[in-house]
């Protein structure tokens, strides 16, 4: 006899989500939150991640907000510890403010109230035992169960740098416990261009620190579009950053009390390092490969069900791969969990799930790249990008910088679409609710956009692409010319 419809192995967000979401249907449902940590966290807490996203978003608003009074030039005081910038906020106060919103939302998803709606949460660590006879043993408690859902955290990915460990570094995970030091670092060195890097760089960068990014690559966030990324790399260094493309950091030291990098030629001194250069998975204590579990370059194996090579087994969030964000390993979460308690029929669709980067000006995606598109498509791809210069609201509030780029097919069907600008990871939904319904760029040029708003980037790009469309059909062109010319003819 089974003891549960599903048993997850948690100790993320995602994890509780799914919890939650089995409840609905409902199922007996048991969430084991794993006691142990790595030593390469700098912190205790189990949800690091999550919480080191909360408090950078927080703390970037706050930078945010310091940056316009100051541009304002008002002539008053920054009261943080050493910041010598002519802003009135206290720094003090601040991370008062972000404790407590990091509090009230850590509320929703709190183990309390899942034990409420009926989930079994285990504390303890745990293995898979048996293939045939699957069950989970955590603790002293042999947990058997139709199906398992692998929701565990992923670790910082620890490059193999001469010296980085003794040195010491912060992550995502510890931002706070930056932002908590008793004075802010006069200097930071931020390895990787993670949207991590790129968005603690430059809120330290704002807080009065002098940073230096160093990335192996050509630009930095290497996964979005060159063109998008490399705007949001020229509003870093246009406020102070310096990033070094195409520079690798080869070795960390401390000297005399101060931390030294080597990067590439150079050696930079630095008082505190910030490490964003990926994630890595923690599977190693759960006995994976008893349960036919299998990884493709130390990645798991997952089909578009989210099945591992053991169909009783699903896995999501940061171990399915890509970008660490927290909504898209819920929408994995919804199709996880109705595919273990009833039949394997749902898949996952990415192209239709949205990001965003909250750098200023922020960058957010749906579906492809361009690069992508063209590899996939070749020529049936139409490309098209509008800027926010030309929008009216944007040039009311004085923020003109970004673009809308919308990539397509011929038939209009949309294949991606980027934003940089004020507020793209507000705009990008309209994007994404057309790719995920299979719309084509035709509803987005004709639905009508309040006026005056920001939202009308993406209508203007939308009928310009669809106008570029028709430009490059000679044929039509060529038909409406000579019925303009008949009709012009023969009504005279």
């Amino acid at each position: 006899m089974l003891d549960y419809d599903l048993v997850i192995i948690g100790g993320t967000p995602a994890g509780r989500y799914a919890a939650l979401t089995a409840t609905n249907f409902p199922a007996r449902v048991a969430l084991v939150e794993p006691l142990s940590n790595s030593q390469d966290l700098p912190t205790g807490e189990k949800e690091s991640i999550e919480l080191g996203l909360r408090y950078s978003q927080i703390l970037s608003e706050a930078a945010r907000f310091s940056q316009q009074i100051r541009r304002q030039q008002l002539g008053v005081r920054w009261d943080a510890a050493n910041s010598k910038m002519p802003v009135e906020l206290r720094f003090d106060g601040v991370l008062k403010w972000a404790e407590g919103v990091v509090a009230n939302l850590s509320e929703i998803d709190d183990l309390g109230v899942l034990a409420a709606r009926g989930v079994d949460v285990i504390f303890g660590d745990g293995e898979f035992v048996g293939k045939r006879d699957l069950a989970f043993v955590a603790g002293d408690r042999k947990l058997r169960s139709l199906s398992y859902l692998l929701a565990c955290p992923t670790l910082p990915a620890v490059p193999n740098i001469e010296g980085l460990s003794a040195a010491g570094f912060f992550t995502s995970e510890t931002v706070a416990q930056l932002a908590k030091l008793p004075q802010l670092p006069e200097s930071l060195a931020v390895i990787g261009g993670d949207p991590s890097g790129v968005e603690a760089a430059q809120t330290l960068a704002r807080l009065g620190v002098a940073v230096t990014l160093a990335v192996k690559g050509s630009h930095i966030l290497a996964k979005e579009d060159p063109e998008a990324a490399g705007l949001v790399q020229a509003a870093l260094e246009a406020e102070g950053v310096r990033v070094l493309t195409g520079t690798e950091v080869t070795q960390a030291r401390v000297i005399e009390g101060k931390k030294w990098i080597q990067a590439g030629p150079a050696a930079i001194e630095a008082e505190q390092i910030f490490l964003a250069s990926g994630r890595r998975h923690n599977f190693g204590a759960f006995n994976l490969e008893a349960a036919g579990v299998k990884f493709n370059n130390r990645r798991l194996i997952l089909n578009e069900k989210l099945q591992t090579t053991n169909s009783r087994i699903y896995a999501i969030g940061d171990v399915a791969g890509g970008y660490s964000f927290p909504h898209i390993a819920n929408c994995e979460a919804a199709v996880a969990v109705k595919n273990a308690l009833f039949l394997p029929l749902f898949q996952i669709d990415y192209r239709g799930i949205p990001w965003a980067i909250f750098s200023d000006p922020q960058l957010a995606r749906v579906g492809l790249t361009e690069a992508q598109a063209r590899r996939r498509f070749g020529d049936d791809v139409i490309v098209c990008r509008e800027y926010f210069k030309h929008i009216e609201r944007a040039q009311m509030c004085g923020e003109t910088t970004g673009f809308c780029k919308i990539v397509g097919r011929r038939n209009g069907e949309i294949l991606g679409a980027s934003i940089v600008g004020p507020q793209a990871a507000e705009l990008i939904h309209a994007i994404a609710l057309a790719v995920r319904r299979g719309m084509k760029v035709e509803a987005i040029a004709e639905l009508p956009y309040i006026w005056s708003s920001f939202s009308a980037i993406s209508g203007q790009t939308a009928a310009v692409w669809e106008s570029q469309r028709l430009r490059r059909n000679t044929l039509m062109q060529n038909l409406r010319e000579n019925l303009f010319h008949w009709r012009r003819y023969w009504n005279r």
